[in-house]
């Protein structure tokens, strides 16, 4: 990937410079701009990968360029990091709303930054792969639908097998629509590859509720044939054709009676490999099929094996792209909701709490004397003390609780149709799971010793209008709990 492009809006001149020169020396193109007035023009002649600014600047209204920058198309896959001095309880919510992707308060830990810093492109990165599969996708599929226009019987085929379908279901659409176009009764997809002893029957037209039908393909010379040489075989009489001069003896000493006329074995490829066929039969009672079908039919597999394809791809991108959409909104670290995904499923609950008069709690939990825990061990056995939190939390909660990365070692846990006592209950338990339950287990920290003190708000309130003001709440009732020695509860 060529250098992360970032541009850096603040009117802290030696800030901004100091932070440029971090950033350069971590291999990063980075461009400086002081003050607001120009974050938008620079943001057109640079073209950053991310922006870092202060929403507090003067002479500008940073929320409203945040807002400006958000609504712009240009910049919508561009990550917005806001380091600013202000309070953290009033930028939380407030910038996430506006666009911003986090925020760091000045003063910062230059690990800390970097780190976000690097998350952000990360994600980013990951966001526009994604983006670039599906505009791919949906190119090949313009260009299948387009080139089946001009086949008048192929495209009432391509109509249903373009369709929003898995390999399986196409499959079975594929031998129906090329049986009903031939007007055949027997017609079959066998999936299987040069030199292999057995093929797999995936779809067969005359038996529609057959499927992973196992066949000995040396009972089917035009199968191999058709593998091997990678072109259609068209056998227009199976009793004259020499291809069946060996198993026509296995036929006679089994008894076995062959009803077919004629046969074609229409090879496809996927990911440039041979992978199977089409099976064309038709009965003695019917007419034999010849090279218009074997033409018609092998356009129709072409047609189809990009389907197929563009279904396997489909397939794969969005389950990518639910992958991508679950890192947005999860904290690397301690794979809890982060505070965008938090702060959309409390707006929710909230919503719905009041249009039915539900009850709805929300716990405040930090981490007592985290610094020193920090200072003493490092931030890696730091950062294990939070996963360790994090994993207790979400084994107490219910699976309709949110547990949410808040801060730096404060985790936000909604609780909805639950009151104030159901949640301190919830609050109590959590707190002497943590204080039992070491998070760093062997080695010289096996004896390492934390606790919580947490807050606890429940609406309806009449203090609480807001997600903002019921989060105020809790955190009031936090800071009553550390006031009080910590490792306690407080509503």
């Amino acid at each position: 990937m060529d250098r992360a492009r970032i541009l850096i809006a603040d009117e802290d001149d030696v800030l901004a410079r100091t932070i440029s020169w971090l950033l350069k020396e971590q291999g990063f193109d980075v461009t400086v701009t002081l003050g607001g007035e120009r974050v938008l023009d620079a943001l057109t002649e640079h073209e950053p990968d991310l922006l870092m600014f202060d929403v507090m600047m003067r002479g500008v209204d940073g929320y409203d360029l945040l807002h400006r920058i958000n609504a712009d198309p240009r910049w919508r896959d561009m990550p917005v990091l806001v380091v600013s001095a202000m309070p953290t309880d009033e930028a939380t919510a407030r910038l996430l709303s506006l666009g911003a992707t986090d925020f760091v308060s000045k003063p910062f830990h230059v690990r800390e930054l970097l780190a976000r810093i690097r998350m952000q492109l990360r994600v980013r990165q990951e966001l526009l792969h994604a983006r670039s599969a599906l505009r791919s996708t949906e190119v090949e599929l313009d260009r299948v639908r387009l080139e089946a226009e001009n086949r008048r019987k192929i495209v009432d085929i391509l109509h249903e097998v373009t369709g929003d379908f898995s390999s399986e279901e196409l499959y079975h659409i594929l031998v129906r629509r090329v049986a009903r176009a031939l007007d055949i009764s027997h017609c079959s997809l066998v999936l299987a590859r040069p030199g292999d002893q057995v093929g797999v029957v995936a779809a067969a037209y005359e038996a529609p509720g057959l499927a992973h039908l196992e066949i000995r393909l040396e009972r089917y010379p035009e199968i191999r044939a058709a593998l091997e040489t990678g072109e259609p075989v068209l056998i227009e009489d199976v009793d004259a054709s020499a291809l069946y001069n060996d198993v026509r003896l296995d036929w006679a000493a089994a008894g076995t009676l062959v009803p077919y006329r004629s046969v074609v074995a229409l090879p496809f490829r996927l990911d440039g490999e041979q992978a199977g066929v089409i099976f064309l039969r038709t009965l003695l009672d019917e007419a034999s099929l010849g090279r218009a079908d074997v033409e018609f039919g092998d356009q129709v597999v072409r047609a189809a094996v990009a389907a197929i394809r563009r279904a396997q791809v489909i397939e794969s991108t969005r389950a990518d792209k639910a992958r991508f959409e679950v890192l947005a909104l999860t904290d690397p670290l301690t794979q809890t909701h982060n505070r965008r995904a938090l702060m959309e499923r409390l707006t929710s609950e909230l919503e719905r709490a009041r249009r039915y008069a539900l009850h709805l709690s929300v716990l405040m939990v930090d981490l007592d004397h985290f610094k020193v825990i920090n200072d003493s061990y490092g931030h890696v056995v730091g950062d294990e003390v939070l996963r360790g939190v994090s994993r207790v939390l979400q084994r107490e909660a219910r699976a309709v609780d949110v547990v949410a990365r808040f801060g730096g070692e404060e985790f936000l846990v909604v609780l909805p149709e639950t009151g104030e006592e159901g949640a301190v209950a919830l609050a109590e338990r959590i707190r002497a799971r943590v204080e039992e339950t070491p998070p760093v287990t062997g080695g010289e920290y096996g004896w390492l010793r934390v606790t919580v003190s947490i807050g606890v708000a429940t609406v309806p309130s009449t203090r609480v209008n807001s997600p903002e003001e019921l989060i105020a709440v809790a955190d009031e009732a936090l800071y009553r709990a550390k006031a009080q020695g910590r490792n306690r509860v407080c509503s």
